[in-house]
């Protein structure tokens, strides 16, 4: 206690004030909440829906309105918060980890009680609980199967979609549809809680694996879970990728603490909650072996850590018959793509310059798309066989983002799978955390004015996506051109570049 007392001394005596920043970014946090009411997703099927200032804010233009503007401002000062809470730590001293976590406990808090923004895919995991209760395989059948589906308050994609969830998640929905009996809001508050149990290993092991790798602890849990696209995509729309990072962060320290057996148990457990960080097997293998290990003993440890994982994941399919029914989602993938990933974006380029000269510019986009895929794998098998032994973690985190950023398809909580590899290995203080701040900017943006629920009978006087666009773009705006403060973190040149 004397010493957290003497840090938090520290920290007030070199002039810095990271209590303005927190209690900001608690309102901002306060703020979505309220506004989360009226234009978040809620199930029909909830009791919430009856509620007379719920119907007043949903079924009302002025309701709207202000919900709408609640929300976006909302996030636009937890972000703001954010970039200030780093300035007021600048110098990452004692006390500034324990200042972060608080951050992360208070603007993470009242989001627990908000309204599904952002993404409504937890009632799609609701659904797939019911299904495993009711004796379906959601490898193999969708949410329509369901009696009043429509009801959950899943997107209508879902109706014959199969879950590209591993067995680990579809017992843990399943354990939540017994305990809830499928009531839409309890279901999501105890799909809130599970994503907090992998925020909670992100406080826990990003600041332990950051020291071990000789980084700072404290700036790179700011830069991986205060970040108000984590808060929102992992508390408030309670995405399971929450719990699959924190497992693999937790087995990647591990891993790099050279306890082997126990990091491979928890990637794997991360793999049966979402099969993408399949991606990091290879990497604890390299771990495993060693840095002075030779080809020899890399491909035997890799062999051993692909048949542990195996058998473990082998073990977890023979309940209800699960099998290896996920690996679907690895050679099928969902089709279409995102206009603003590199691939979607580029790809469009292509088709348009294809059409342009007589070519047939859709099969010439679908081309270069799967190209940019396969370049994404590409670099990833380059950096498991090749690069610096002393800095896996860090080729670990690069072919993480390489397999993400180059896939036709980017959703906003994507970008969380890999920062945290990224942050615990050094993300310097110039251009590399500007374009942090650019992703994490962009994406908070993009969720406000994207992902807005109302009725089409609302009669408004400007469409509500296009006020939050509106007032999501005047707070940018503030941010990069009037704001003292944070327009200095793009436009000013760091004094001293900073890893730590």
């Amino acid at each position: 206690m004397a010493t957290s007392h003497r840090a938090d001394s520290s920290i007030r005596q070199a002039g810095v004030r990271p209590r303005t920043a927190l209690l900001q970014g608690l309102a901002g946090s306060l703020l979505v909440l309220a506004g989360s009411v009226g234009v978040g997703w809620i199930a029909n099927g909830s009791p919430m829906v009856r509620n007379p200032l719920v119907i007043a804010l949903r079924t009302e233009g002025a309701g709207v309105v202000v919900s709408t503007v609640l929300l976006v401002v909302g996030a636009m000062v937890l972000l703001r918060s954010w970039l200030r809470l780093g300035q007021r730590l600048a110098g990452w001293g004692p006390g500034a980890l324990r200042q972060v976590v608080l951050a992360v406990v208070l603007w993470g808090a009242p989001l627990l009680a908000a309204v599904p923004i952002f993404s409504r895919d937890v009632y799609a995991y609701a659904g797939q609980g019911r299904l495993m209760a009711e004796g379906l395989n959601p490898y193999t059948t969708g949410i329509s199967a369901l009696s009043n589906w429509y009801m959950l308050g899943a997107d209508p994609s879902w109706a014959e979609n199969r879950t590209p969830y591993g067995p680990l998640f579809l017992w843990l929905a399943q354990g939540v549809v017994a305990l809830t009996g499928a009531q839409p809001d309890l279901s999501v508050l105890l799909f809130r809680l599970l994503a907090c149990v992998g925020v909670a290993l992100c406080v826990v092991y990003v600041p332990r694996l950051a020291v071990l790798l000789g980084r700072g602890g404290a700036r790179a849990l700011w830069l991986t879970a205060a970040n108000p696209l984590f808060l929102i995509s992992f508390i408030a729309s309670a995405h399971n990728d929450a719990l699959m990072v924190g497992l693999a962060v937790a087995g990647v320290y591990y891993a790099a603490a050279r306890r082997p057996l126990l990091a491979i148990v928890l990637v794997t457990a991360s793999i049966a909650v979402k099969p993408i960080t399949l991606v990091l097997l290879p990497f604890i293998g390299l771990l495993w072996a060693g840095k002075e290990a030779g080809w020899g003993r890399r491909f035997l440890l890799w062999a051993a850590t692909v048949l542990i994982s195996g058998a473990l994941l082998f073990l977890a399919g023979l309940p209800d018959g699960l099998g290896f029914g996920w690996t679907w989602a690895l050679t099928d993938g969902t089709p279409g793509y995102t206009g603003y990933s590199p691939s979607g974006f580029g790809g469009q380029l292509v088709e348009l310059a294809g059409n342009a000269v007589g070519l047939d510019g859709g099969l010439a986009a679908g081309i270069f798309r799967t190209g940019l895929t396969l370049a994404g794998i590409a670099v990833a098998g380059w950096l498991v066989l090749f690069g610096d032994p002393q800095k896996v973690v860090r080729r670990l985190g690069l072919a993480f983002a390489a397999v993400v950023l180059l896939a036709p398809i980017i959703q906003p909580w994507y970008v969380l799978w890999f920062l945290p590899f990224l942050a615990v290995t050094g993300i310097r203080n110039n251009w590399q955390v500007k374009a942090v701040y650019v992703v994490v900017g962009f994406f908070v943006v993009f969720g406000a004015q994207d992902q807005v629920f109302v009725w089409n009978f609302v009669d408004l006087p400007i469409p509500a996506h296009a006020l939050a666009y509106w007032v999501a773009l005047a707070a940018v705006a503030y941010l990069l051109l009037v704001d003292v403060h944070t327009r200095k973190l793009l436009f000013n040149r760091p004094a001293a570049p900073r890893e730590a």
